[in-house]
């Protein structure tokens, strides 16, 4: 019995109590991730910060039951992690855009549409033209990867996560192969498609920079095992533009996730 996935607002959107996960490798176990207990309200915007080999990855996997906990429970919108997979109330975009090289922009981004039981996408929801025109890629529908540049492939990439309106999207370091002037430029996208959709957003990033200035809170994890070191509120003027990262008061929160970095 999988149980309902909760109406949206009822619940928080993540609900993480005393999460642990090991893995058996090269005949010893590892722990990755630790009593992990965290809660994200629905449609907020959390970025995981952590050096590498502190689970950020691992946590994302269990919230798309991907990876089973082996201690605690996760709870998804109110139900278990399966059920919302199950009812595709989550997205997931990785730090490869993973596009099918054959397919055009528009067909990658309708690829969901034609796996798992050719389900309908639910009525109000938007087609993968319109999600293709909210990434900004309005006029690229019949371009193949190839001709597309890294930041564009990633666009696609989200465009077919949100495909069917997951409330949860989940970001696996999706900018941390393009250059600085493309991820600056997506940092800023993101912040815009998530304030049109209302999406709860996980973020994971090895940069300092774009957790503090994506998220409303920074889970900062240590490493070996994956265990919280701080939850970091980031209290910024909004609308957040690129601009606000040149003021003091960014720095000042910037230095302060360093300084919780160095004592992981």
């Amino acid at each position: 019995m999988l149980g309902p996935v909760a109406p949206a607002g009822d619940c928080p959107a993540l609900e993480c109590e005393d999460v642990g996960v090991r893995f058996r490798a090269e005949r010893r176990t590892v722990t990755a991730l630790e009593r992990i207990t965290l809660r994200v309200p629905a449609g907020s915007l959390l970025t995981v910060l952590g050096p590498s080999g502190c689970g950020k990855s691992t946590l994302l996997r269990v919230i798309a039951d991907i990876v089973p906990p082996h201690t605690g429970s996760m709870r998804v919108l109110g139900g278990t992690p399966e059920a919302a997979r199950r009812a595709r109330q989550i997205g997931f975009v990785f730090q490869d855009a993973a596009l099918l090289p054959w397919r055009s922009a528009l067909d990658n981004v309708r690829l969901p549409l034609e796996v798992g039981g050719r389900r309908p996408l639910p009525p109000g929801s938007k087609g993968p033209e319109e999600l293709l025109a909210l990434v900004g890629l309005a006029g690229w529908e019949r371009a193949l990867p190839h001709e597309l540049s890294g930041g564009m492939r990633q666009r696609v990439a989200i465009a077919r996560a949100l495909l069917g309106g997951p409330r949860i999207l989940l970001m696996d370091e999706p900018f941390g192969a393009l250059d600085e002037i493309t991820r600056d430029r997506l940092n800023e996208e993101l912040l815009r498609i998530w304030q049109e959709t209302g999406t709860t957003i996980v973020f994971v990033t090895h940069s300092i920079y774009e957790a503090a200035f994506l998220g409303r809170e920074v889970l900062v994890l240590a490493a070996r095992p994956g265990r919280v070191r701080a939850l970091v509120p980031i209290d910024l003027p909004e609308p957040r533009r690129l601009p606000v990262r040149e003021t003091a008061e960014f720095m000042r929160q910037a230095a302060h996730l360093r300084a919780v970095l160095e004592t992981c």
